[in-house]
Order: C-alpha cells, then structure tokens, then sequence
C-alpha cells in the first residue's frame, strides 16, 4: 500500500509547505537521526523504540515521496537524507535549541540515543569559543551511550562509539586526532545541568579539570529569560 500523500493546509508559502512534508508525527526525528548518516531500517527502529513499525514504514515512504530521503543501494534496507533532506539540518538544530530552552523534564523510561546525543552537542557548539581553544576529543558517556566529539577550530565531528555502535562508523569530518582527550561519565539530568547551567557535575574518567573547563566553553545552551521577567523588563 502506497504512502498517503501529504495533507494541504491550503496556504500557500513556505511554512506549510514544509509542515505538509515533515510535519507528522516522527517526520523530524527520522530526519534527526538521518543527519547522522546513512540507517537500516532496524537501525531507526531501534533509535526509536515508541514507533510502530507500520507508523515507521509510512514515514519513510512519505519523506521518499517528498525527496527528503532515499534509499541507499549499498547499504541494504538502508536510507539517507537527500541534499534537499539535508537542508533540514539547520532547522533541527535550531529546534534542538529551542527545546533545550522550553520548560519540562524527561519522562520515565525516555531513551537518550547516540544519534539524539549527537545532535544535542552540536546543537551546544559554540564555534566562536572553540576557535580560540586548542583542539579536543571529548568522549561523553551517557549512562550506556556513548560519543566521540572532535573539535579542531571552528569544526566540529560526532560521532557513536558505544558498545551498540554501528560497523565502521565514519566521520563526516577529516579532523586529525586531537593531542587532548577528555572522556567523562555523566548521567542524563547530569548532561542538562552541564549544558544549561555549566556546573560541571561528571565523573572524569580521562584529562583534567582545565578540559573540562574546555568543554563547557565549547558546548553549551543559553539561558532563556522567565516570561515573568521579560514582562517585568518591558513593564520598566
């Protein structure tokens, strides 16, 4: 059974005409963890446990039909954003951003995937502090994910070496490796509070406290003012 085909808001402008082709419900998430690099269709499923499979397969015919996404030939039952696809990857850093800013905690038995981990330090990357900094590998673990972050300049690589990895994973960037290492364990309401507060509460397992100090330049979210706050602001 063929893929229905987007639903029209009749509007005409760019807004709904993106919403129509990644505005359902897990659109943006596949094309997340596409940014990435190529996925196996067992590899989607797995980064995203909630989806059922018959919700799963629509999507990808759905962002197929809308060239955002393409089967990759060499890599079976695998997919890969299309140049058009990758357009989107400004849009969901952005809402990795803004998600990170709006209010509300993790619920109970959420996932933190590498591919979510991933896009959350890029998100984080502040590329004009990191242009002053000498070049770095962060390993960041947490709980049982793991990635490996190089920083070289204004240049920034992720990618997944944990246990679960995927085979002969590549680097999207030809970064040499870095002569400092930081690799620390932190826990998930550990890696929030490191990122929105800069309080560095890691077990370092590898480097010293100034590359931690490193890290929190390089990575990290903006506070957002209280609504409160702004309205009292304008109010003066």
């Amino acid at each position: 059974m063929a893929a229905r085909s987007p639903r029209g808001f009749g509007q005409s402008g760019g807004v709904a005409r993106a919403v129509e082709r990644v505005g359902e419900r897990w659109a943006l998430l596949i094309v997340r963890d596409l940014l990435a690099g190529a996925r196996r269709y067992s590899d989607l499923k797995a980064g995203l446990p909630r989806i059922p499979t018959n919700i799963l397969s629509d999507r990808l015919k759905e962002l197929q039909q809308s060239g955002v996404i393409r089967r990759v030939p060499t890599v079976r039952g695998g997919y890969e954003l299309t140049p058009l696809g990758r357009e989107l990857e400004p849009v969901v850093l952005a809402l990795e951003r803004w998600g990170w800013a709006a209010p509300g905690e993790a619920s109970e038995g959420d996932v933190l995937t590498a591919d979510a981990l991933g896009v959350t330090l890029r998100a984080a990357f502040r590329a004009d502090d990191a242009e002053a900094l000498p070049a770095t590998e962060y390993l960041v673990h947490v709980g049982e994910t793991s990635v490996s972050a190089v920083v070289d300049g204004r240049s920034l690589d992720v990618m997944d070496v944990g246990t679960a990895a995927l085979p002969q994973p590549q680097r999207r960037v030809d970064l040499p490796p870095p002569d400092d290492v930081l690799e620390f364990l932190v826990d998930r309401d550990g890696l929030s509070v490191l990122l929105r507060d800069g309080v560095p509460r890691v077990d370092v397992l590898a480097g010293g406290s100034d590359l931690v100090e490193r890290f929190l330049r390089t990575f990290r979210f903006d506070p957002v003012p209280e609504a409160g706050a702004d309205a009292a602001a304008t109010a003066a």
